[in-house]
């Protein structure tokens, strides 16, 4: 028999995981049994990836070693960075240029590999994803790229390989907790996607360069940098309201706000505001001011519908004070998503039946010819 489910797969629950789970309701998500946003505010990546990886946090040993090995994994093979110069010439965006550099990693499919082979490949794509960014990043502008270090936190290294200058203990922080809050958030497009792919039993490279793609489209990892350019286009708050109401009028989305599970306030953009209000600027000032009036005027034009800034909304803001340029939003906010990505692959990877929904025709009914019978 079949079953409908609702547009978009709205609230149908398709497997179980242990990974994490986001409580729209409640405004509030977690990793494990750990508040998400607390451990951005007391934790390192390092020790947040490990929890990903082996499903509980570190010892402070554990951690070193942790931080050390997934250092020494950032330096490309030769026959990837080879590549790299072609595909930035290309043309095409960062994301599809991962996709492409991604997918020449070699792997070994998930349904014939053991669990620690699958952990190695996992944190290889993890570790590699950052410098692949930075690197055709460079390469675009016609510079060369930056070698990775291993004696950099993986927030600070990013923003390394991007400048080629060492960062500041704030930017490195900040970009870091952005990072943290940003591994993973429940069953989202692109994890979904990654989980199908890992349950047909193909390789952890296949599952994550499918997310990419998912991952690519301005609904859902594409909109810091529209988040802000929303800013650029108001220009003074005098701007706010007319440019909120001819946004509402024609239909169209006003990016930074809303979300598909939250019906309060994005723990994520709450934590990134107080981030950005460490090191106020002219910028912080106004996006704080656009926030409050843009939550008032979509609270009267849209009663009832809940809508408060999201986690791209403050993002923008924080990695443009950061100086991460803006086409380098949603590469950023990959190089996090890749380890959520990798741990539901893995954990998909252990479930032996593949995803396999049906779709309901509604064509014209097609002319069957029935054979005659002798």
């Amino acid at each position: 028999m079949l079953i409908d489910a609702p547009k978009g797969l709205k609230d149908v629950v398709v497997t179980t995981t242990l990974i994490g789970d986001v409580n729209g309701a409640a405004g509030y998500y977690h990793y494990r049994e750990h508040d998400a946003i607390e451990l951005a505010r007391t934790r390192s990546f390092e020790e947040v990836w490990f929890l990903f990886a082996e499903g509980r946090l570190p010892s402070r040993d554990e951690a070193a070693v942790f931080a050390t090995q997934t250092a020494a994994l950032r330096q490309l093979p030769a026959a990837i960075s080879e590549v790299l110069p072609a595909i930035a010439r290309s043309g095409c965006t960062a994301l599809a240029g991962l996709r492409t550099a991604l997918s020449m990693l070699p792997a070994q499919p998930m349904w014939d590999a053991p669990m620690s082979t699958r952990k190695a490949d996992a944190l290889r794509v993890s570790a590699m994803t950052p410098t692949i960014l930075a690197a055709l990043h460079r390469l675009k502008l016609g510079l060369d790229p930056v070698n990775p270090r291993v004696d950099l936190s993986t927030s600070a290294n990013w923003l390394y390989m991007l400048t080629g200058l060492e960062p500041s203990t704030w930017t490195s922080r900040a970009v870091e907790q952005y990072l943290i809050a940003t591994i993973d958030h429940g069953f989202n497009a692109s994890t979904f996607t990654a989980r199908v792919v890992a349950s047909s039993g193909a390789d952890v490279v296949s599952a994550v360069t499918a997310a990419i793609g998912t991952f690519s489209g301005p609904l859902h990892g594409g909109a810091p940098d529209r988040a802000l350019e929303a800013l650029d286009l108001i220009g003074t708050p005098d701007n706010i309201d007319a440019w909120v109401r001819e946004r509402i009028e024609q239909g169209d989305r006003i990016m930074g706000f809303g979300h598909a599970v939250y019906r309060t306030e994005d723990p994520r953009a709450r934590l990134l505001k107080e981030i950005a209000l460490e090191n106020p600027t002219p910028l912080t000032e106004f996006a704080v001011t656009v926030e409050q009036r843009v939550t008032e005027l979509l609270a009267e034009l849209k009663p009832g519908r809940q809508l408060y800034a999201n986690v791209e909304f403050y993002a923008g803001v924080v990695m443009e004070l950061c100086g991460i340029p803006r086409e380098m939003f949603t590469p950023t906010f990959a190089c996090s998503r890749v380890i959520g990505w990798c741990a539901n692959a893995l954990e998909q990877s252990e479930d032996t039946k593949i995803i396999r929904p049906v779709a309901r025709y509604t064509g014209p009914q097609p002319t069957i010819t029935r054979p005659t019978l002798r």
